[in-house]
């Protein structure tokens, strides 16, 4: 077997183009056989194509992020939009990760080389705005070069697609089946890299690109609204400081304090174990410096900026980071009270809360599989606002067609402005929703592992052996194969479902239970919902066999 990944891995040296890449691995090859696990590894299979695009760790050979492979993806893209006869440019955007800027300048050149135009993103942005610029700009597709909050080893491909191929609900949104499959078709087909063609560096947008996204991201406020409001920020050392900056200047509000070691763009990540607002601790210093200057509120997005994390000041508890299904309730309740009429979605791992507020209020709804991608073609009615709980949402589909931590942002705090001059809080409209529709509790039991094959086994387990009953009441069940790894458990008051992770190697489990709200009120009723999660988490690890 050595032997047998020792000539693939020298056919992988003669054809990769980056020498940085086969230095590295040469010097594989030169450890084994210490470093036959490592080797292996490397060629387990190559990275695949997916939904989300690539993602993978930064490393040389088919089993992860590197100039050989982008140029393989970007090669079959280009096969793959040629094969259809589809015109127009190709825009690039990419963050700040180590790579980014070379994986979209390799793409750029693949994609003249094959006779298509390429517009490069004038410097590291967020990923909405290469999301707006694939229809700002009438673009066939985009490419966005990001692994999103992913670990520092990390990078990623994720490909949009444009209005002649996507379609209505498709223009400016990330690629879904069978077109994923249709693209890793075509990339597999890619022949001997050094036979394909490469063009002219491609044309680098102006900052007029960035503007119009700012300007546009300002309009979704209010013009007329409060803006007395302190703000502390991160970004989690990515690409969203100078643009939230701008943005919430152009909206009219005061420039948000910054986390100063967390300001500039990072690709190690340095002050955090994992650059995504959503793990413990994540948020732990722009809490800080929100107690320090006296702030409304504190805000994170991840590094690409797609996602937006809230904390809050709650006199019972202290500063709380807002979950993302209570933030996604929140700008919902926001955009109905400002008479947005139309659909509301979210997925089927988000609270159930969206659904029996729009059926309190007339609004139709639709409910997705995970991902924007879903989300921005959910059915009923033309889309007003999407989110997702694990921190995105969509507050402006017709300016982006994905998540957007910016525009989530400025949303957030024009609520938040608002109920300040009313003497509230963010916490205060929450319970208002509580003692209207009821408490609906939820969290996340989510195990991270090495072996993916875990994964497996725990869907297995619980596939195979589902719980009779969950808080003392019986358990219905449904299974999403083959359409989607997803199963659910119901009960008469809780619902629980299980997936793997689509962007990193978690298992998931989402929990949620609902309580009325009786007699004792609305903090009685979330006291009893609490203790009922914290078994319900308990019980479902018992389910999936997790020791």
């Amino acid at each position: 077997m050595t032997d047998e990944l020792r000539t693939a891995a020298l056919r992988w040296i003669a054809d990769d183009p980056d020498p940085a890449s086969r230095a590295e691995l040469s010097a594989v090859l030169d450890r084994l056989p210490d470093s036959a696990a490592d080797l292996a590894d490397r060629f387990a299979g190559t990275l695949a194509f997916g939904t989300a695009g690539l993602r993978g760790p930064m490393r040389a050979g088919p089993n992860g992020m590197n100039l050989a492979v982008v140029t393989r993806a970007a090669a079959g893209l280009a096969a793959w939009l040629a094969a259809r006869g589809a015109e127009g440019p190709l825009v690039i955007g990419y963050d700040a990760r180590h790579g980014s800027a070379g994986f979209a300048a390799r793409t750029a050149r693949v994609a003249t080389g094959a006779g298509r135009a390429a517009l490069l993103l004038p410097r590291p942005l967020p990923t909405p705005v290469l999301a707006y610029a694939v229809r700002a700009l009438g673009a066939v597709a985009g490419v966005m070069v990001t692994a999103s909050h992913n670990p520092p080893r990390d990078n990623g491909y994720k490909v949009y697609l444009g209005a002649g191929l996507g379609g209505p609900l498709g223009d400016g949104a990330q690629i879904v089946p069978p077109v994923d499959a249709e693209i890793e078709a075509a990339i597999a087909a890619v022949g001997e890299l050094s036979a394909v063609p490469l063009g002219a560096d491609g044309e680098v947008l102006g900052e007029e690109i960035v503007t119009g996204y700012l300007r546009a991201a300002a309009g979704v406020t209010d013009p007329d609204g409060p803006r007395e409001l302190a703000v502390a920020y991160t970004p989690l050392h990515g690409v969203g400081a100078a643009v939230l900056a701008d943005a919430f200047q152009l909206a009219g509000f005061a420039a948000p304090a910054v986390v100063p070691e967390q300001a500039a763009p990072d690709p190690e990540f340095p002050t955090v174990s994992f650059p995504n607002p959503e793990e413990p601790g994540a948020m732990d210093r722009v809490i800080a410096l929100a107690e320090a200057t006296g702030a409304d509120l504190a805000i994170a997005n991840d590094p690409d900026a797609d996602r937006c994390a809230v904390a809050v000041p709650d006199p019972r508890t202290g500063w709380r980071v807002l979950r993302g299904d209570e933030v996604g309730i929140l700008l919902a309740d926001h955009l109905m009270r400002r008479g947005a009429r139309g659909l509301y979605a979210t997925t089927v791992v988000s609270s159930s809360l969206l659904r029996a507020v729009c059926a309190g209020r007339g609004l139709p709804y639709d409910e997705t599989l995970t991902g924007f991608k879903w989300i921005v073609r959910a059915e009923g009615g033309e889309l007003v606002y999407g989110y997702e709980e694990a921190l995105g949402y969509a507050v402006a589909p017709d300016l982006v067609r994905d998540k957007d931590g910016i525009t989530a942002a400025l949303l957030v705090a024009e609520l938040a402005a608002g109920l300040r001059t009313e003497l509230r809080t963010l916490t205060d409209r929450l319970d208002e929703l509580a003692a209207e529709f009821g408490v609906y509790a939820t969290d996340q039991l989510s195990v991270r592992v090495d072996d993916l094959a875990e994964i497996d086994r725990a869907m297995r387990h619980i596939r195979s052996r589902p719980p009779a009953a969950l808080l003392d009441e019986p358990v219905r069940t449904e299974d999403r194969l083959p359409g989607a790894d997803v199963f659910l458990l119901r009960t008469d008051s809780a619902r629980v479902v299980v997936r793997p992770s689509g962007t990193e190697p978690k298992l998931k489990a989402y929990l949620e239970v609902r309580e009325p709200v009786g007699a004792g009120g609305v903090a009685a009723a979330r006291e009893r919902a609490a203790a009922s999660v914290r078994a319900l988490r308990t019980e479902t690890a018992a389910a999936l066999g997790i020791r």
